[in-house]
């Protein structure tokens, strides 16, 4: 292989292996620092978590500030509501969990390589949705404890986080060709996107 190839092959397989998502357990990460942290800790080592976010934090960002505002605002609502949802028992099969993760990557990576036009209510949608699909997901079968709420609020807190951090480097993008290099970035996402749904129609729900 060409050294003029290998940059193009190596950073889709590089995001592939970090980000190919899991069926989600039915447990949270325990830290020791209190639920708070576990959240915060789960969130950090889920990269099926953390792509999407930043995927749309980059594709919120090219928008401008009143769609990046609303956006930070509603992701961590979604994500708590999301959670309280699965605390509360609604069914979250394997399967599920592997379509989501499927549904989340080829909509960010899609809306970012498409760079759309949005305005504030849809972007605060795009990240209410994400936040309900990836808080839902993240504690399907944990039962529901002041801790285990107490964790949601980590996690959401922590995805909020990263999304303001990542929105706060695109907004003064300006230059033609990081806005190409983001949108080739969301290509790549919408593709692995294509391969975790190829993955889930062949063979079923991912296993961890």
């Amino acid at each position: 292989m060409s050294r003029a190839l290998l940059p193009m092959v190596a950073g889709p397989l590089l995001v592939a292996s970090l980000a190919a998502p899991g069926v989600a357990e039915a447990h949270l990460l325990a830290t020791g620092l209190g639920p708070f942290y576990d959240g915060i800790s789960h969130f950090g080592f889920s990269p099926q978590d953390i792509l999407p976010v930043v995927t749309l934090a980059l594709f919120v960002g090219l928008r401008g500030p009143a769609p990046c505002r609303a956006a930070a605002l509603a992701l961590p609502g979604g994500w708590m509501l999301g959670g309280v949802a699965g605390l509360a028992g609604l069914p979250w099969p394997p399967i599920a969990a592997s379509v989501a993760s499927a549904a989340v990557l080829l909509a960010a990576g899609g809306l970012l390589a498409a760079n759309l036009k949005a305005g504030a209510r849809a972007c605060a949608a795009a990240a209410g949705g994400l936040g309900l699909i990836c808080g839902l997901g993240d504690v399907g079968g944990v039962e529901l404890t002041p801790g285990s709420l107490v964790s949601i609020a980590g996690m959401a807190g922590a995805a909020a986080t990263v999304f303001v951090l990542a929105v706060s480097l695109t907004l003064p993008i300006t230059r033609l060709w990081l806005i190409v290099a983001a949108r080739v970035a969301g290509s790549w996402i919408a593709a692995l996107g294509l391969l975790v749904a190829g993955w889930v129609i062949r063979y079923g729900a991912l296993a961890r």
